[in-house]
């Protein structure tokens, strides 16, 4: 709301009416307080002729003309009477703390003039707030707000570079680096000359050549992405993502990005490769900057080295950052490390199914005692496995433990054997991205379901 000049009420004197207080004056309001036993900065404040105080309780009349009204008293009953003098006056009413009543909620605000980010929760939750409000003001320096005041004053001159990526890589280079160094060594005035050279330096630079980075999403939960992994994807123009990858990831992305789903579904529908491959180049072609997502581990099971080799044959620049895989998510999920001394020194990593249907494999070595292995892509082939295991020797009582959506909070850990594995698989009725831990049992704690049923004849 344009508050400039317009009249605020706040009702109360004390703690509650302090920190409100402190908000409102960073605007350019005319305040109003009414309190019948101010505190001393109130008193100052007041002395000071930062605000107007009235020192009774708020009454009939006083509302007029005010924009907004704030009840701050210290008891219940005082701010529901505030509250109703307002709305019987038509003024949005805020009872600070109190979402019930309140027609309005002001938010918790980092302020670096002229950039701002304010915190709601819908009145829910004040203190989970200012958690992040302290998190926010640690993070952002403090000369923001002189940086932003300087770009939005030069933002008329830079418009002689190209738009889109020609003027956003301008400005990425003049508030993450260019500016804070230039601040740093001259101040604002050091940062005013030196804008127009770095326009310059971008006027003669090359067109900036298409590149492709392979990404690994990781397991789903947006918080076990790496650092480079976030900054690249929230730089890019394009993104292409599997199936898998969630929602929560995609956020992350740049507004103006274009989002592409390739997704593939095991015997089922699926986007060619080639159709991938075609993407990706014809993408990079026009100097589009790619992120192609890949859940999990981009260099397992995700059929990297044929796009690499797509780009290859193009002449595409790419890179690859890796990703925390499925087997590492779904380990921490059941309280294990994958290897252990002792217990075994080596794992495998098996798909389920390839191109070709059901993956064969070494059964021979899998199925003697101490075998362990992470099977990916598993689910619709579970009962294939099962049968070739038993076929080869394997141990009917063998630990096997299924974990679902690893890392979300729809995570499901199940706890069964070898001999049960299917039957089990099929009752839960999982329907997310899940990775078998053959030969490995989860932790007491980590188990959730616990098969109770005698092994089939």
């Amino acid at each position: 709301m344009a508050v400039e000049n317009r009249k605020i009420v706040l009702s109360g004197g004390r703690e509650t009416a302090l920190a409100k207080l402190r908000l409102l004056l960073k605007t350019e309001a005319r305040i109003e307080v009414y309190a019948s036993h101010p505190c001393a900065e109130i008193e100052l404040w007041a002395a000071r002729g930062i605000i107007q105080l009235k020192r009774r309780r708020l009454g009939r009349g006083d509302l007029c003309e005010a924009v907004l009204a704030y009840a701050a008293c210290e008891n219940e009953a005082a701010n529901r009477q505030v509250a109703a003098m307002a709305r019987m006056e038509g003024v949005p009413v805020n009872i600070v703390d109190t979402l019930e009543g309140s027609s309005f909620i002001t938010p918790a605000i980092v302020d670096r003039d002229p950039v701002t980010v304010a915190i709601g929760t819908e009145g829910a939750a004040p203190v989970l707030a200012r958690m992040i409000k302290a998190e926010l003001e640690a993070r952002l320096p403090s000369a923001l707000g002189i940086l932003a005041n300087i770009g939005k004053s030069f933002r008329k001159a830079a418009e002689i570079l190209p738009a889109g990526r020609g003027r956003r890589d301008f400005w990425s280079h003049y508030y993450m680096r260019h500016g804070p160094r230039a601040l740093d060594s001259g101040g604002a005035k050091a940062v005013r000359e030196a804008l127009p050279g770095l326009v310059e330096k971008h006027l003669v630079r090359t067109e900036r050549e298409g590149h492709v980075t392979f990404v690994g999403a990781g397991p789903g939960d947006p918080e076990l992405l790496t650092l480079k992994a976030r900054k690249t994807l929230s730089d890019a123009d394009v993104v292409i993502h599997d199936r898998l990858v969630s929602p929560e990831i995609l956020e992350l992305a740049r507004r103006e990005a274009t989002i592409i789903e390739v997704g593939k579904t095991g015997y089922g529908p699926s986007c060619p490769q080639a159709k991938i491959n075609s993407l990706l180049v014809g993408h990079a072609g026009r100097g589009d900057q790619i992120v192609r997502l890949k859940s999990g581990d981009a260099c397992v099971f995700g059929r990297l080295d044929e796009e690499m080799a797509a780009l290859d044959r193009a002449g595409v620049e790419y890179g690859v950052i890796p990703g925390i895989t499925a087997a590492s998510a779904g380990a921490a999920a059941i309280g294990r490390s994958l290897t252990k001394r002792g217990r075994n020194s080596s794992i495998n990593l098996l798909a389920g199914h390839d191109m070709a249907g059901f993956a064969e494999h070494d059964w021979v070595s899998l199925a003697r005692p101490g075998g362990i292995a992470a099977i990916y892509m598993s689910i619709k082939s579970a009962r294939f496995i099962q049968g070739r295991l038993l076929m080869h020797g394997a141990a009917r009582n063998t630990p096997v433990t299924i974990v679902e959506n690893a890392s979300r909070t729809s995570q499901r850990v199940l706890a069964g054997t070898l001999a049960t594995m299917a039957t089990d698989i099929a009752e839960a009725e999982i329907s997310g991205p899940a990775i078998i831990f053959y030969g490995l049992a989860a932790s007491d704690r980590q188990a959730e379901f616990h098969p109770e049923k005698k092994e089939p004849a």
